[in-house]
């Protein structure tokens, strides 16, 4: 068989400010690689079927910071993203070809990788919740939910982003363990989606003020942070003492050269609030088992719902990573790399 295709995206230059699309990420098809003769050195060829865009993607864009645990995006070379790929050589014996694996893989449609996890699928879910509701996203809200919250029934959580995948997800995951949910989101139709997988109170951030809500409807126990900012300022304002804030993500500084100033640290303090951040890869020994036991069952029973935001085409990788940060996606963010 004659070399085909191995188009990619390449991080291009660090950006100061949003990541542009053929200014910080570039697609090339340079490249090409040989299906049957490429060197597997011990590992496997996947064919890359789906990828996750996810916001932490914009983090690994910064400098190389040798003090960071995640090791970020070098320049001229591919990304990385979490994604599903099915395998079509391997000289790893617990890998067989014909296997669909998840792992993070390179932005590229095929990879040599030494190893991933295999999925088993018996739930025929389609294979892109393996990056979404029953792959990274999902193991986050997860993971961290149970280490962290030591949330009891009637307790009261604020999630912020709960129209997201890891928002939407932990929203379900408070109301099956009796919580009161509050829950903001950034558009009115997103709002009526948190309000229909079971959240409590359900606003609207850009046209309705998180303080006066939280002054009317907490104080608050639990707080996932996915944003920062005036929310985590307004979470600490109305949060009841001993709380757990779950600090997930802060996508409001991560575009912006200048983070906003929380002016009420101290609360911190005086109501001894503990403040959880955290790593999912972190929290995988303990729980990803139990996860992929579980999960995938709660999803395809209903009882766990998710809405995905799907773009086709490779070339479009890095406007999908613009849209994620901007808010422009509603539901989980994928790109459908190839069919089977």
């Amino acid at each position: 068989m004659a070399p085909v295709n191995n188009g990619r995206v390449v991080f291009n230059e660090i950006p100061t400010g949003y990541p542009v699309p053929g200014k910080t990420t570039i697609y090339d098809e340079s490249q090409s690689i040989d299906l049957e003769n490429e060197p597997l050195h011990g590992g496997i060829l996947v064919k890359v079927l789906i990828l996750s865009i996810d916001p932490y993607l914009r983090h690994l864009m910064h400098p190389a910071d040798p003090s960071s645990p995640l090791p970020m995006f070098e320049v001229g070379k591919p990304m990385a993203a979490l994604g599903v790929g099915v395998v079509l050589r391997s000289e790893n014996p617990e890998i067989a070809p014909g296997s669909h694996v998840t792992t993070f893989l390179p932005v590229q449609h095929y990879a040599v990788i030494q190893s991933a996890r295999v999925l088993e699928n018996k739930e025929k879910l389609p294979w892109s919740v393996y990056v979404g509701v029953c792959g990274g996203p999902g193991q986050t809200s997860h993971h961290a939910w149970l280490e962290y919250s030591h949330a009891k029934k009637g307790d009261i959580a604020f999630v912020t982003t709960a129209a997201g995948p890891v928002g939407a997800t932990v929203v379900q995951i408070a109301k099956a363990q009796g919580l009161k949910v509050i829950a903001s989101a950034g558009s009115d139709e997103k709002v009526e989606f948190v309000r229909s997988i079971g959240a409590d109170v359900a606003f609207n951030y850009k046209t309705t003020s998180t303080k006066e809500v939280l002054k009317k409807e907490g104080p608050i126990n639990v707080y996932w942070d996915n944003v920062g900012g005036e929310a985590l300022e307004a979470a600490l304002e109305y949060a009841a003492h001993k709380s757990h804030f779950i600090i997930c993500g802060m996508i409001s500084n991560y575009n912006t050269p200048e983070a906003y100033n929380v002016k009420n640290l101290e609360n911190i303090l005086w109501r001894e609030i503990t403040l959880h951040g955290f790593l999912t890869g972190s929290l995988m020994p303990k729980y990803a088992e139990e996860f992929f036991r579980t999960f995938p069952a709660r999803v395809a029973s209903g009882e766990v719902k998710y809405l995905e935001h799907r773009v086709n085409g490779l070339e479009n990788f890095g406007q999908a990573v613009l849209d994620v940060q901007s808010g422009k996606n509603f539901g989980k963010m994928v790109v459908i790399v190839a069919e089977e």
